[in-house]
């Protein structure tokens, strides 16, 4: 893995690094290493503990693979755990809003330079995340959402956050207002998406960030729609 990631880094001009789930500590340490390496590339640290079909998506981690994890999220330039995730890694009950707020300083205080505590899968009216920057935390809410069950929501809003630095930080230190606006971007780019989430098999649903999926069907639509029209020219002038 290391030697593929620093393959791509030699080949290509890389503007942000984003890591989900990483199945063992010695991938973590991989990554570390990795990130030793590329101080100045922003660092986005999606710390997945559990599969979304698990069992109640309860945390599945061995001690050394908590601590591992700890480690790197220490290093990240923004952190995105869920009420559960960040409860793993501070080693705390995190469920109201005002848990999650001072779980967010609190992975800042641990050594990343911010953190995004999600609340989607808490309880009441809105769906509250709170970002924290330094010693300030920004409250981002929205109404919340009945929603069948997705698969990748957390991946696809750290990919975003992600993809919104790299685009934005052109090398530059990257600083809270660019963090800040990098979160809410993606928070509402998201948003639009769990608006339309595809089925692609049996199981959970997906959501399309990038309109691909709708957009291909939407063609596949006119294509089809073309065609009959063409279709039934075709047998008037017979």
């Amino acid at each position: 893995m290391l030697a593929q990631a620093r393959e791509v880094l030699s080949d290509a001009r890389t503007c942000a690094i984003k890591t989900g789930a990483l199945g063992s500590s010695a991938n973590v340490r991989a990554v570390l290493e990795l990130f030793a390496e590329h101080r100045k590339i922003p660092r986005v640290v999606d710390p997945v503990m559990s599969p979304s079909r698990s069992a109640g998506g309860r945390p599945q981690l061995n001690t050394r693979q908590l601590e591992t994890l700890r480690e790197l999220a220490a290093q990240a330039t923004v952190v995105t755990p869920n009420l559960a995730e960040a409860g793993m890694l501070l080693g705390r009950a995190v469920v109201s809003e005002s848990d999650a707020r001072e779980a967010a300083l609190a992975l800042v205080a641990a050594g990343a330079v911010s953190a995004l505590v999600k609340g989607g899968h808490g309880t009441g009216p809105e769906s509250v995340d709170f970002l924290a920057v330094g010693r300030r935390a920004v409250r981002i809410g929205r109404v919340r959402r009945h929603l069948p069950p997705l698969h990748g929501t957390g991946c696809a809003l750290a990919s975003l956050i992600a993809g919104r630095l790299g685009a934005t930080s052109d090398g530059r230190k990257t600083g809270p207002a660019a963090l800040i606006e990098a979160v809410v971007w993606a928070r509402d780019r998201l948003d639009t998406a769990l608006g339309e989430p595809h089925g692609v098999g049996t199981g959970l649903r997906v959501i399309d960030v990038g309109g691909t999926l709708h957009e291909r069907r939407a063609n596949a639509g006119s294509d089809r729609e073309a065609a009959g029209t063409k279709s039934r020219a075709a047998g008037d002038d017979c």
